[in-house]
C-alpha cells in the first residue's frame, strides 16, 4: 500500500488545482476588507427572478423522480435558445442535460471510450481548463495538449499523425478559458473539418459564449454541422446558476442519444425544479444583456486598473477572464499572484492551465464593481514608496 491508503500502482488523486492557492489565499484574506478572490470564475451576481420563481413554484412537483434526459421544457427552451442567440435549428432529441457541464466534461471520455475502444487517446488545448486532461485520465486514457499559436488557438498541424489516429475525442473551448480568446467561424470550422476527417468526435465547451467581445456576435460549433460534433453549455455563467449545477449537450443525434442512455444508468439526474428554473432562464435574454454590460464595465475598469502596475492583459476580447502577463519584469504566473496576494488579490497562475501558461495568471472578473475598485486601490497603495 502507499502512504495515501491506495494499492500499490493505483490512481492516486493529484492537488486539486486550486487548492495550491490555500497559501496566497490566507496571505490576501489577511488585509483589511479581506481576499478579493479573483482566481475562479464563480458567479456573485444574482440569479434572474425569472428562473427563482420557477424554482419555487415548481419545487411541490419534485416528489416524482425527473426524466434524466431532461423535461420536454428544458429540451424545448435549449431548441428555441439556439434558434434565438444563432439562427440554428436543432431538433429536441439532439439536446440532453447534464448536472454542470463539469460532469459531462470528465465523464465524457469514458463514456464514449465505452461505445468505441479502438481509440484511447483525448486531445485538448495546451492552456485549458484542467477537466479536459483529468477526464482522459480517470478514464485510463492519453491526454495529449494541442500546442497553441500565437492568437491562443489549437495548432493543429502540430499534432502527431499517430496521435490523430488515436484520438477518441477533441476538446475545444470558445470563448476561452483561460486566455478569453474567441476562434471565429472560420476557425471553428478548420477545427471541426480536422476532426471529422479523421473519424474524431470534437466536443465544444461553449459556457462563455454569451461573453463574447464587444460586436462579437456568439457562434458554435454546430454551426458547422451536428455530424461528430457535441456542444456543452451551462446556466452557471449565463445565469449566475452555478450552484444549481445544471447545462445541456446538443449535436450529434447519435452521440446525444448514447450519452443519454447511458447516463440514464449511471442515475445521473437534474433535481426537477432545478431544470424548471433553467427552462425560465433560457427563455429570458434580458438578464443576460444585464450580466454582459456588468463585465464589459469590470473588463474595462481592471484593463486600465492593472496596466498601470505592469499587467497587461494579451488574451482575446471576452469579457470573462483577463489573462495577465508582466511587462516590466521577468515574473511567472506565481511570483505575480504573490505579489497581488499581498495586495489582497488572489489570482490563479497560469500554470494550473498547462505548462505553456506559465508565464501568465488568469483574473476572473467575477467580482462585484466595489470589490474590483479595493483591488486596485490596495495594489496602488502597495505600490507607492514607504
Amino acid at each position: 500500500m502507499s502512504e495515501t491508503g491506495a494499492p500499490t500502482g493505483g490512481f492516486v488523486p493529484p492537488p486539486y488545482p486550486h487548492d495550491r492557492l490555500d497559501a496566497l489565499r490566507r496571505l490576501a484574506d489577511a488585509l483589511p476588507g479581506g481576499v478579493v478572490d479573483c482566481s475562479i470564475g464563480n458567479p456573485v451576481d444574482p440569479i434572474p427572478e425569472v428562473a427563482l420563481h420557477a424554482l419555487t413554484e415548481s419545487a411541490p412537483s419534485a416528489t416524482s423522480y425527473p426524466p434524466s434526459r431532461g423535461t420536454p421544457e428544458l429540451r424545448d427552451a435549449a431548441v428555441q435558445w439556439f434558434q434565438r442567440r444563432f439562427g440554428f435549428h436543432l431538433d429536441a432529441a439532439q439536446v440532453i442535460a447534464c448536472v454542470g457541464t463539469k460532469e459531462l466534461v470528465v465523464a465524457l471520455p469514458h463514456l464514449l471510450h465505452l461505445r468505441d475502444p479502438s481509440r484511447d487517446t483525448i486531445l485538448y488545448p495546451a492552456i485549458s481548463y484542467p477537466s479536459y486532461a483529468m477526464g482522459a485520465e480517470l478514464a485510463g486514457l492519453r491526454a495529449v495538449p494541442v500546442p497553441l499559436d500565437d492568437a491562443w488557438q489549437l495548432d493543429l498541424g502540430r499534432v502527431s499523425d499517430q496521435d490523430a489516429q488515436r484520438a477518441l475525442l477533441l476538446w475545444t473551448n470558445d470563448p476561452g478559458n483561460p486566455t478569453a480568446a474567441i476562434a471565429g467561424g472560420a476557425a471553428t470550422d478548420a477545427q471541426v473539418e480536422w476532426a471529422r476527417a479523421r473519424g474524431v468526435i470534437l466536443a465544444a465547451d461553449e459556457c462563455y459564449v454569451e461573453f463574447t467581445g464587444e460586436g462579437i456576435p456568439p457562434t458554435t460549433a454546430l454551426l458547422s454541422g451536428t455530424d461528430g460534433v457535441l456542444a456543452l453549455h451551462s446556466l452557471s455563467k449565463r445565469s449566475n446558476m452555478a450552484g444549481m449545477r445544471v447545462g445541456f449537450v446538443a449535436g450529434d443525434a447519435e452521440l446525444v442519444h448514447f450519452l443519454g442512455e447511458t447516463r440514464k444508468h449511471a442515475g445521473l439526474i437534474v433535481p426537477t425544479p432545478i431544470q424548471a428554473a433553467a427552462t425560465a432562464a433560457l427563455g429570458d435574454d434580458e438578464h443576460v444583456f444585464v450580466q454582459r454590460d456588468r463585465y464589459e464595465r469590470r473588463r474595462a475598469l481592471m484593463l486600465n486598473g492593472l496596466a498601470a502596475h505592469g499587467l497587461i492583459h494579451d488574451g482575446g476580447p471576452a469579457r470573462f477572464y483577463l489573462w495577465l502577463r508582466a511587462t516590466e519584469s521577468a515574473d511567472d504566473g506565481w511570483e505575480i499572484a504573490a505579489r497581488l496576494a499581498e495586495a489582497g488579490t488572489l489570482v490563479a497562475p497560469g500554470s494550473l492551465y498547462g505548462a505553456a501558461g506559465a508565464d501568465h495568471v488568469r483574473l476572473a472578473l467575477t467580482q462585484t464593481d466595489d470589490r474590483l475598485e479595493l483591488a486596485l486601490e490596495r495594489l496602488a497603495a502597495s505600490s507607492r514608496p514607504a
